[in-house]
């Protein structure tokens, strides 16, 4: 499995095309004038390429934060929601014991007062 990304191999693909690019631009038959206007030319081009792909680079990445920070912000929200349904169960049941406990101190007394 590779180490390097889509996005990475584009890079390496594009800084490929501008290296052999120049390089047959050193060897086409033109002025030196011409042929550093053209180099100039592709390495511009090459810079924008470059920076369109970071962008867009930085904007899958931004999304995916984005993504994450939301399905994390969902799982909190259930977490906690499961939580209050747990406490009200707790509660209940330590309510519900109370009455019981109460019931049956009221049996013994009654029992106690009759004999």
């Amino acid at each position: 499995m590779s180490c390097y990304g889509r996005g990475d191999n584009w890079l390496f693909f594009l800084v490929g095309g501008v290296i052999g690019a120049g390089v047959a631009l050193l060897y086409a038959p033109r002025s030196g004038t011409e042929t550093r206007e053209n180099i100039r030319q592709l390495a511009t081009r090459g810079k924008t390429k470059v920076q369109e792909e970071k962008e867009a680079i930085q904007q899958r990445i931004s999304d995916l934060l984005n993504q994450i920070s939301s399905k994390t912000d969902e799982l909190i929200r259930g977490g906690t929601q499961l939580a209050e349904e747990k406490k009200r169960e707790i509660l209940a049941a330590i309510q519900a014991a109370k009455r019981a406990y109460e019931e049956e101190r009221q049996k013994l007394e009654e029992s106690r007062e009759t004999t």
